[in-house]
């Protein structure tokens, strides 16, 4: 497995246009988490950007992953980039 971070965009007033689609989304995430695939994620304070931390097989799949999230399908994130990280502490 290897680490990843995630650094992405959220669309213009994502807190409303997320609002039809956050439960499904939250349910994801936690299944994503229990498979100990999601470390952490969330948006910054002004709802701007999302930052994560995966564990994963692979680049590849990890973008296949993020790309099924009805938030991304419904343009509430914008842009996703992902690298491989290095935990030094």
């Amino acid at each position: 497995m290897t680490s990843f971070v995630l650094w992405g965009t959220y669309c213009e007033n994502a807190l409303q246009k997320r609002t039809p689609f956050r439960e499904e989304h939250l349910r994801r995430l936690s299944l994503l988490k229990d498979k100990g695939i999601l470390i952490t994620l969330g948006p910054t304070k002004n709802s701007s950007h999302v930052f994560g931390i995966f564990e994963c097989e692979s680049l590849d799949l990890l973008r296949e992953i993020l790309e099924e999230d009805i938030y991304w399908k419904e343009g509430i994130w914008t842009n996703l980039k992902i690298y491989p990280w290095v935990q030094a502490f």
